[in-house]
């Protein structure tokens, strides 16, 4: 069962700079599509790096290592963390994406400029706009993200947006 909040919650007491991405940042924008899991787009950086090694580490996050099939420990640290663009971890709150690169984004730089703080019972977090959300479905192209487009660009277009 997905705690997204939780999940939320501890990247924010470690103070670890990122953006909201994937099918959660469509929920909070309104989407009532169902997501499994929490993606985000952390900055790069030695010191947010860290800070979020130190959050990982208080999630007891797992490495989803696919030739296994399971999760498997690992030491978190910021080297460790730099060495890949993307990590799939398990914790105890489900499941956590880290994207540095989401598709058809050039990472948090790109992603932040747009994004929005949103309030979420307390926890200020930054979510990617509803238009970079979109922009990255469409360069993943995958079936479940197609079939997520026309809802999405349908809240955009009663939000206003483009």
């Amino acid at each position: 069962m997905l705690a997204a909040e939780r999940i939320l919650r501890r990247l924010g007491e470690h103070e670890v700079e990122y953006v909201l991405i994937g099918g959660f940042a469509a929920t909070v924008h309104g989407s009532a599509l169902r997501t499994e899991d929490v993606d985000v787009c952390p900055r790069r950086g030695a010191s947010n790096l860290g800070r979020l090694a130190k959050a990982l580490v208080a999630l007891e996050a797992k490495e989803y290592d696919p030739g296994k099939g399971e999760l498997v420990d690992r030491s978190w640290d910021a080297d460790t963390l730099a060495a890949d663009t993307t990590w799939i971890l398990g914790t105890p709150f489900g499941r956590l994406d880290l994207v540095f690169q989401p598709a058809g984004t050039a990472g948090y730089d790109d992603l932040a400029r747009s994004a929005v703080e949103v309030n979420l019972d307390g926890l200020v977090v930054r979510v990617a706009s509803l238009e970079d959300v979109i922009r990255s479905k469409e360069a993943v192209n995958r079936p479940r993200d197609r079939e997520q487009l026309p809802t999405l660009r349908r809240l955009l277009d009663l939000s206003g947006g483009e």
